[in-house]
């Protein structure tokens, strides 16, 4: 045995996590990745398109996105949607608490406000005022985006259950639900999204429909900003996400701190299905209504690495990448969407490759190393050890 020979083969390249990498050094790694993703981008319109360069596609895409006032506020409602659904996420992923639910609990609240305008003001031909269902629909709305959202942390909190998995399957019972009620309401139609209803409104600021959606990002960003960095329980999911055995070391309340965070998650998301249903152009609601922004915002959180500033900043680079590519199809003459959803994830693509070098570094192996911790000399490409 003391002189059987183990051959061990050394490995062509080594990952380790990276320290603290200072922050501009960050700002450069991903505005290298956007820079070089939008050049990738328009050289692959230029090749698919029937018409058009890579200047074209630059113009066109700052034009699609901010091209005038009214792309303009769009754009900054779009951000601030996603934002809001990406801040609503954030505290269960720094409790490890893995969301994938968030389409289904906007759904169901902007369902639960739908409810609200259809019973109190369609369905009384507006006997009752406009404040009145306002108020009724922002509470329904909350408290059913929280139910949602607290259904599975309840069961992760006394079962142990896969979180991931309940919350998914929770975004099709959802959709099931919208469908259930649009065909009560509107019966024997078979229609996917109902009718516009002309009650209960959400005012209008300024004279623009988007403000509010604005305003509301704003707000929900800054409070959830002082909530995680200043309060005790942002203390106590942050340290329930470290280690759990550590946080029931300490006193901590495991389970409440699991519970508590998904109402805040659920009540957030069902704010933004509000948004949707009672502050949009055409108040109505239907499977789409959500828009898929709850894996958007997972990737979105994942990306802004837990601080709100650079969630706020990913957040725009895609809606940006989102309302300019509609003009560059157009200006390309690309008829179907196939393409443009191309340009999109290779932008998506290389942005989550940078986010893998900000975290790790890559090192090559030394062909001669002394490996002191074992003992013996490393060879080229094994090592023999008696």
């Amino acid at each position: 045995m003391d002189n059987q020979k183990v051959t061990v083969k050394e490995p062509l390249f080594h990952v380790a996590k990276r320290d603290n990498l200072k922050t501009k050094y960050k700002v450069l790694i991903y505005a290298c990745a956007i820079i070089l993703a939008l050049v990738i981008g328009s050289i692959t319109c230029t090749v698919i398109g029937d018409r058009g360069n890579p200047i074209v596609f630059f113009s066109s895409l700052f034009n699609g996105a901010l091209g005038s006032e009214r792309k303009i506020f769009k754009f900054l409602k779009d951000t601030s949607l996603l934002l809001c659904v990406s801040m609503a996420l954030l505290p269960a992923f720094k409790m490890k608490f893995w969301n994938l639910g968030a389409n289904g609990q906007i759904l169901v609240g902007g369902l639960a406000a739908i409810a609200c305008m259809w019973y109190m003001g369609r369905g009384t031909n507006g006997a009752i005022s406009d404040t009145v269902i306002i108020i009724c629909s922002v509470i329904a709305s909350m408290v059913a985006g929280a139910i949602w959202a607290v259904i599975p942390a309840i069961f992760k909190a006394l079962f142990n259950t896969n979180e991931s998995l309940f919350t998914l399957m929770m975004n099709y019972i959802a959709q099931s639900l919208v469908l259930l009620m649009i065909a009560i309401w509107v019966q024997g139609t078979g229609k996917t999204t109902l009718p516009e209803i002309n009650y209960g409104h959400l005012p209008i600021l300024f004279g623009k429909r988007e403000i509010l959606t604005i305003l509301m990002g704003a707000v929900i960003t800054s409070a959830m900003f002082a909530y995680l960095k200043f309060s005790k329980q942002g203390y106590e999911l942050s340290l329930v996400g470290d280690s759990q055995n550590t946080a029931r070391y300490t006193g901590i309340n495991v389970k409440k701190v699991i519970i508590r965070t998904l109402i805040v998650s659920g009540a957030i998301c069902g704010i933004v299905g509000l948004l949707l249903t009672a502050g949009a152009v055409t108040p109505t609601i239907g499977t789409n209504t959500a828009n898929n922004m709850g894996f958007t915002a997972i990737m979105t959180t994942w990306l802004g690495g837990s601080n709100p500033l650079f969630i706020a900043g990913t957040c725009a680079l895609v809606s940006f990448v989102n309302n300019g590519m509609s003009e560059v199809k157009t200006n390309f003459g690309i008829q179907s969407d196939v393409y443009a959803n191309v340009v999109i994830g290779i932008v998506y693509f290389l942005i989550i490759a940078c986010a893998f070098l900000v975290q790790y570094k890559v090192t090559l192996r030394k062909k001669k190393k002394q490996a002191k911790e074992n003992g013996f000399l490393n060879g080229e490409d094994k090592k023999e050890v008696k």
